[in-house]
């Protein structure tokens, strides 16, 4: 994303004039002569307006009656690559380099072809030998360079000729904007906040450039950081509510809840129809405890995105928490019917399904969130717990001995194995599924302490729970 254009086109009267002509010739359907200068000045006119298919039309055109005009081939090339048919476009070019193997232009646009296609080596070749061919003009063309690097996302590729480009004009602050911008998207963050940093010196008052600051500080977690540069986009331009968005979400993941209400709250007044910050400032009013408030805003953004699966998540949740079972199921299936996928949703409905005692719907809604999440250690927990307690041991072992063949050493298997061989008194069984899941990962072994209670593990048992922990 380039901060500023380096050129204000502009078209004289002459230019004006002809692209009015080929406009009147074509409302009346009629076929006009133009020379070269007229077509060049049209073709240049609807490129940089982006009225692609103008263009082409009047570059199809110009080719008929110019069929060896160099510039009209040039600018037929153009149009190929700015409408992506970038095969067409190489054909027109490899004539062109032929008649005048000199030109520059031909290889910037050869390289650009090029970079379409995915030969990115190739094109930097084309590039590198523009340059050469025209080192006074280094400028433009590295300019010109870069702009197609950064549309093609080649951003990597584009910062050594960036780098080249700040050297040749110092003056011209918007490359270190661009440098910075290339070094976020290849997430070189520190790179990046360097150059962000060094452009701010220069334009303190780019609300985009604290934006993007921003943006790096809160991936790199450095959140108070990050929180200082949305407030100066804001301070700068308190319409970009993209600042305000981030802010408030910032503060939600620290538990800020109340200045995360205020920024959501901000945020709505220019976005009323964001479901997604409506559902968000529910969640806040939940972990403060007003349900009254968070149950309007779900519903608030169940209105506007009924298809939108975390505000039915979240009433179902609450409505589960204050006893109202039936409601919640309402709601929780809602959730899983408009988003499948997500493991928490069916780890809830299952959970949901257990307090109804409805215990086979828990256990395929569990099996379900597994097959989304085989890591989601809670699950296994809850799972275990009530083949415990409905006294399924037996018939558990071969399953998980089965599913962990399927899915590999899975932390949350090893320990439920090793408590029900520690059930049935199997104590060198439980040794080994413990050994096990401590060496896969230690700290989740909190998830199933429970299951290994003094009272009902043998000593040996606890002995290696003890030393291996």
């Amino acid at each position: 994303m380039m901060e500023e254009e380096r050129y204000d086109y502009s078209f004289d009267d002459e230019a004006m004039e002809a692209v009015q002509k080929f406009e009147m010739m074509k409302k009346n359907n009629k076929n006009c002569f133009f020379d070269v200068v007229e077509f060049e000045s049209i073709i240049d006119y609807y490129i940089e307006n982006n009225y692609s298919s103008k263009a082409f039309e009047a570059a199809s055109l110009a080719s008929e009656q110019h069929p060896n005009s160099i510039s009209i081939q040039l600018r037929k090339a153009k149009v190929f690559l700015d409408r992506g048919r970038a095969v067409e476009a190489l054909k027109i070019l490899k004539w062109l380099e032929g008649v005048e193997p000199g030109n520059e232009e031909i290889y910037v646009a050869k390289g650009t072809a090029l970079g379409i296609l995915g030969d990115i080596a190739a094109a930097k070749k084309m590039f590198d030998y523009a340059l050469e061919l025209e080192p006074d003009e280094e400028g433009d063309l590295l300019f010109t360079i870069v702009s197609v690097l950064q549309n093609l996302n080649f951003y990597g590729e584009s910062i050594p000729y960036l780098s080249r480009l700040i050297g040749k004009e110092p003056f011209f602050k918007a490359h270190i904007y661009d440098l910075a911008y290339a070094y976020e998207k290849i997430e070189y963050f520190e790179n990046s906040i360097k150059n962000y940093l060094l452009y701010l010196e220069e334009e303190p008052f780019s609300d985009s450039a604290w934006y993007n600051l921003g943006i790096i500080y809160n991936k790199e977690g450095r959140y108070e950081e990050a929180i200082e540069a949305y407030d100066f986009a804001i301070a700068i331009n308190a319409q970009n509510s993209f600042a305000v968005f981030n802010k408030a979400n910032i503060l939600w993941y620290l538990d800020k809840y109340d200045e995360a209400i205020e920024s959501y709250l901000e945020y709505l007044e220019n976005e009323p129809e964001s479901f997604e910050a409506m559902t968000y400032l529910a969640e806040c009013y939940e972990k403060k405890g007003d349900m009254v408030l968070a149950r309007k805003y779900f519903l608030g953004a169940i209105e506007l995105a009924p298809e939108y699966a975390e505000p039915w998540y979240g009433l179902g949740m609450i409505e589960m928490e204050s006893g109202r079972l039936e409601e919640s199921m309402n709601y929780l299936e809602a959730a899983v019917r408009n988003d499948n996928e997500n493991p928490d949703y069916w780890f809830a409905l299952g959970k949901l399904h257990y307090k109804k005692r409805e215990v086979k719907s828990a256990l395929k809604c569990y099996r379900e969130a597994l097959k989304l999440d085989s890591y989601f250690e809670a699950v296994w927990s809850d799972f275990g717990q009530i083949i415990l307690e409905e006294g399924m041991v037996d018939r558990a072992i071969p399953y998980l001995r089965k599913a962990i063949k399927v899915t590999g050493d899975i932390p949350g298997i090893n320990y439920l194995l090793a408590s029900f061989y520690n059930n049935k008194g199997n104590i060198d069984m439980a040794i080994k599924y413990l050994a096990h899941g401590f060496e896969i990962d230690k700290e989740s072994f909190s998830e199933f302490e429970s299951f290994f209670m003094p009272e009902k593990t043998s000593q040996k048992v606890l002995g290696f729970i003890k030393r291996n922990r």
